[in-house]
């Protein structure tokens, strides 16, 4: 058995990347400036050489690594083509083909969407350790989404599985959300979400707010207020809590996860977050999935090497 394997991050500002033994240590991370100049042409050679200097750097032989994982922020197949990536410049491309002209002693190239990766980097060494499935909701300017069953992504056909922030929450918002739908949980679950939705809250309640005082209202001020006692930002989390919960209700519905694991700039609140989503989710669950536990992510930006290398070691 090779000892090691490769874990790589690929993103819109830096590739992040991870050597790891087999036993799952990670030895060494590091990263590098993605190029997206011309088309993105000079991302995976670039990546290429890196990992051929990292590995030289220190004394191992590429032909002891026994693959690369690669998260990639667009839709992956089967056969590791990536089909349209915005964000890289990419068309479509054939992570596998490329890799291997370019790296051929380390053979076998596995990729997938990078929200599936850091889900399944989660799952193996992060907050969903000990489980053997997942749904990972990540937080941030967006929402975005990865699941694993039984240990194994699940991509769907056309690598849509896991878009749970473009799932539809509210059937009634005039509002257009950025993939072209309506009402979706990206509209008001998000670190920008929660902001929108606290604007319309606090423009038909009364009720007295810091927030109304504020130039710009940030979802972390929501979080301290709410956790401080005001009663107008606890509304404004509840009614966030409603949209996750409902949202986290169909999913289990349809997946039946041992846990859901929440990550991005919003779960750093803490309990204060698992807690609002919880009040809900039991109301919106299928009764055999309503004590589904919900987490915090521990990975943080380096659950994509870890679920990239969890590919190849298996």
């Amino acid at each position: 058995m090779k000892e090691f394997a490769v874990g790589v991050d690929l993103g819109g500002t830096t590739v992040k990347m991870g050597l790891f033994r087999s036993d799952g240590e990670l030895v060494k991370k590091w990263e590098i400036p993605t190029d997206t100049s011309d088309g993105g042409r000079a991302i995976l050679p670039d990546i290429a050489k890196s990992i051929r200097a990292e590995l030289d750097g220190l004394g191992i032989s590429a032909g002891d690594v026994a693959g690369i994982g690669i998260g990639v922020p667009g839709p992956v197949d089967a056969e590791t083509t990536v089909h349209r990536c915005v964000n890289l410049g990419w068309g479509v491309i054939n992570l596998r083909k490329e890799m291997n002209a370019l790296i051929p002693e380390i053979p076998e190239i596995a990729a997938n969407n990078d929200a599936n990766v850091a889900a399944l980097g989660e799952l193996w060494q992060g907050g969903g350790r000990g489980f053997d499935s997942a749904v990972l909701i990540t937080l941030g300017t967006g929402v975005g989404g990865g699941v694993v069953l039984n240990g194994q992504i699940i991509s769907g056909c056309n690598g849509g599985a896991g878009e749970v922030g473009h799932m539809t929450v509210n059937v009634h918002e005039t509002e257009q959300c950025t993939c072209g739908k309506y009402g979706c949980l990206e509209q008001y679950a998000s670190a920008n979400g929660i902001v929108r939705l606290a604007k319309r809250m606090l423009a038909k309640s009364e009720k007295p707010s810091a927030l109304r005082t504020m130039d710009r209202i940030t979802s972390k001020d929501i979080c301290d207020l709410a956790r401080e006692g005001e009663e107008m930002s606890q509304d404004i989390l509840d009614r966030w809590g409603s949209y996750m919960g409902r949202a986290m209700g169909n999913i289990s519905c349809t997946i039946d996860p041992d846990v859901y694991i929440l990550g991005g700039g919003m779960s750093r609140a803490g309990q204060l977050v698992t807690s609002a989503v919880l009040r809900h989710y039991k109301k919106y669950a299928f009764h055999v999935s309503q004590n589904t536990g919900v987490v915090l992510a521990q990975l943080g930006n380096d659950a994509g090497i870890y679920g990239g290398a969890k590919m190849i070691l298996g």
